[in-house]
C-alpha cells in the first residue's frame, strides 16, 4: 500500500484570479476551470496545486503556505509584487525570508537564494 499527496489545495472567493496569479508566479500552465475548479501541474512527483471556491473568507494566517527560493531573492519579491501579491507582516521579525500575500491574502514566503 502506498500513500501519495495528490494535491495541495488553496480555497478562494474567485478561484480564477487566485489561479492566474500563482500560474504566473510559478510559470505553470493553468488548467480548468473544470467543475468550477482550476489547477497547476507542476510535474514529477510534485502535487498538484489545486484552486477551490469556498463561501468564506479568509481571516486568520495561513497554516499550511508555500515556501519559494528563487535564484535572485529581491527581483523575485519585485516580479510578484508586480503580478498582484503584497508584503505582510504577520509577526515573523527581523528574517532572511520575504513574507508576502497572494491577491486574496494566503501569505506565502519567498527564501533567500541559496
Amino acid at each position: 500500500m502506498s500513500l501519495r499527496c495528490q494535491n495541495i489545495t488553496i480555497d478562494c472567493s474567485d478561484p480564477g484570479l487566485v489561479a492566474r496569479f500563482w500560474s504566473e508566479a510559478l510559470q505553470l500552465p493553468l488548467h480548468g476551470p473544470e467543475d468550477g475548479e482550476w489547477w497547476l501541474e507542476p510535474g514529477g512527483d510534485s502535487p498538484d496545486i489545486l484552486f477551490l471556491a469556498v463561501p468564506e473568507t479568509k481571516s486568520v494566517k495561513n497554516r499550511v503556505h508555500l515556501d519559494l527560493r528563487p535564484d535572485d531573492q529581491e527581483a523575485e519579491v519585485d516580479r510578484l509584487t508586480k503580478l498582484g501579491a503584497t508584503r505582510v507582516d504577520i509577526g515573523q521579525g527581523d528574517v532572511t525570508w520575504v513574507v508576502m500575500a497572494d491577491p486574496e491574502g494566503n501569505e506565502f514566503c519567498v527564501l533567500r537564494e541559496r
